[in-house]
């Protein structure tokens, strides 16, 4: 009964995650390999703020997660408990 508890206390401190479907197209353009890093990556968000690889956007509002050469973008909202997965593109110098 204990570890149910604890579980229970634990998972209300998680933060959910939603994709916009603009996010969810960008997605299916890579490959399965590629789906597959990305979506492990963005699971670990929902332990959010204790993150590995974030970084605040300093031109706009929202953050980034790095995934190898792709770049996760993302706001949170702190109220709701909600990760938003904005944007999941390659990295290159337009990126940005």
């Amino acid at each position: 009964m204990l570890d149910i508890n604890l579980y229970m206390t634990y998972n209300l401190t998680m933060y959910a995650v939603e994709w916009t479907r603009k996010a969810l197209k960008q997605l299916k353009r890579f490959d399965n390999q590629r789906q597959k890093q990305i979506v492990i990556a963005v699971r670990e968000l929902r332990n959010w703020p204790d993150c590995k690889n974030v970084k605040a956007l300093k031109q706009q509002e929202g953050y980034r997660l790095r995934v190898g050469r792709y770049r996760v973008f993302f706001d949170v909202e702190d109220t709701l408990r909600i990760v938003k997965i904005e944007e999941v593109k390659k990295r290159d110098e337009r990126t940005y």
